[in-house]
């Protein structure tokens, strides 16, 4: 992508006018015609991109300014309504339309002068962690993750410089494990659900994947806010996410959960992790280690409660056999859910608030806690099974162990790239925060990408693209 690093350095040379807005998009638009059919990372294309990328430029020439995305190109996960391009929620099943209009994390992107490229391809109303079609710009023969796996794949193939994912199990920080980017899914109530898909209510997080972690952070500057028609919005001030980037991790309590996070994992993943903790201490924090046991309840806590859900929200579709029409595995978890008594439910609530209180006494310990974000790296297409820990497990139980007790608890989360397997595979640390303190997560993570820039190593395809 020219010889910019991340969506920051773009957005700061296209406000000095070194670079045109239009020729950015002009180069992505070429890379994505060559290259995607091998990852298919999108959806669609845009039909308006290079007619609006080409206004921001003329903007900037006489002066104006949009925001701090004025004229820098994003791409828009699937499931987010868009009024200028249609929204599948990767479904072909009959009987779903969804409008066209933006969703309000659409709009914020487009007030502060964003140009959308396109739509990014999700699983199947966001269910899975393995998006199929789309390919791993690492290994093309391997998943990128879900379900916001159009996502990360794009970013990682040098398609875009910042996306748009959701996240109700681990789908944002899944994908930037296992694509080797950045994926913030913030509290639960910072950034505005509204005109997304719904797949689970009190589950789904609406956050960004980036190509750095000052990016995450200035893209949820453009995106964190109340929103009066998202039920769940929280009405708290919004601070400035860049402000304390650089703060340094030096004298901070960071927590490591030994029981659930650790010893179930593939040995190059274990090992990366504990040594991004030896770099987190030389860096000055002070390790924290502690063990939650209610976690060992928490996988059927979050399938109750999503798999009630998501079918609540099929109810209709149910009734008239569309669902019928869905892939194999979405079809199957959705008609799972009507199996779900109130019972089970109930239990489930009362569990994920056994854990959020775990986690608020831990918080009065540490200040932030960090596990690997995945178990395993990316699994190639089509494989049903894989081992963690010596166990072999299906690959969405493994994917995923590590992500949803943050989705129940509705905690800030981030996955930064540590390092790579032995296939030189991108492996995922992921950084938790306490309720709307997204600022000390953003900040473990960049004192931790100042150390190593992983981030920095571009893949295969990434490497191939124009210049």
């Amino acid at each position: 992508m020219n010889d910019i690093d991340d969506l920051t350095s773009l957005a700061a040379r296209i406000a000095a006018a070194d670079v045109s807005p239009a020729d950015v998009m002009d180069t992505l638009l070429e890379n994505i015609a060559a290259l995607d059919a091998d990852v298919l990372a999108y959806e669609c294309i845009n039909p308006h991109a290079r007619a609006d990328a080409q206004r921001c430029a003329e903007e900037i020439a006489r002066g104006e300014s949009r925001g701090p995305l004025h004229g820098v190109p994003i791409a828009v996960k699937d499931n987010y309504l868009t009024a200028d391009m249609p929204t599948t929620a990767g479904s072909r099943a009959p009987g779903y339309t969804f409008a066209r209009e933006d969703s309000a994390a659409v709009a914020r992107l487009r007030a502060a002068g964003a140009v959308l490229i396109g739509k990014t391809r999700t699983h199947e109303f966001a269910w899975g962690t393995e998006t199929p079609p789309t390919r791993n710009p690492w290994d093309l023969s391997r998943i990128p993750g879900g379900s916001s796996g159009g996502s990360g794949a794009a970013l990682a193939a040098g398609f875009a410089y910042g996306a748009l994912g959701s996240d109700t199990g681990g789908s944002i920080r899944i994908p930037a494990s296992l694509c080797g980017v950045v994926g913030l899914k913030p509290t639960f109530g910072r950034v505005s659900r509204t005109g997304i898909v719904p797949h689970s209510w009190s589950l789904d997080h609406a956050g960004p994947l980036a190509l750095s972690v000052r990016d995450a952070a200035l893209l949820l500057n453009v995106l964190a806010g109340f929103d009066p028609h998202d039920p769940g919005s929280a009405d708290l001030p919004v601070p400035d996410f860049t402000a304390q980037l650089n703060a340094g991790v030096a004298g901070l309590r960071i927590g490591v959960c030994r029981n659930h996070f650790f010893g179930a994992n593939e040995v190059d993943v274990e090992a990366r992790v504990e040594q991004a903790i030896a770099d987190l201490a030389a860096l000055g924090a002070q390790i924290v280690d502690f063990d939650v046991p209610n976690l060992q309840y928490g996988l059927g806590a979050i399938y109750a409660i999503e798999l009630a859900s998501s079918s609540a929200y099929h109810d209709r579709g149910l009734q008239q056999q569309a669902t019928a029409a869905m892939n194999d595995d979405v079809r199957t978890l959705v008609e799972i859910g009507r199996m779900v008594t109130a019972a089970d439910y109930l239990k489930a609530e009362q569990l994920r608030t056994l854990l959020i209180e775990d986690f608020d006494a831990v918080f009065e310990r540490v200040d932030a806690i960090v596990t690997p974000a995945s178990p395993v790296t990316a699994w190639r297409r089509g494989q049903k099974s894989v081992v963690t820990g010596g166990v072999e497990e299906s690959p969405l139980a493994a994917s995923w162990r590590l992500t949803y007790p943050f989705n129940l608890t509705g905690l800030p989360a981030l996955s930064v790239p540590c390092g790579f397997d032995a296939a030189e595979l991108p492996i995922g640390l992921q950084i938790v925060g306490k309720p709307f303190d997204e600022a000390t997560v953003l900040r473990v993570a960049q004192a931790y990408e100042n150390v190593h820039r992983w981030h920095a190593v571009r893949s295969p395809i990434a490497r191939s693209v124009i210049r």
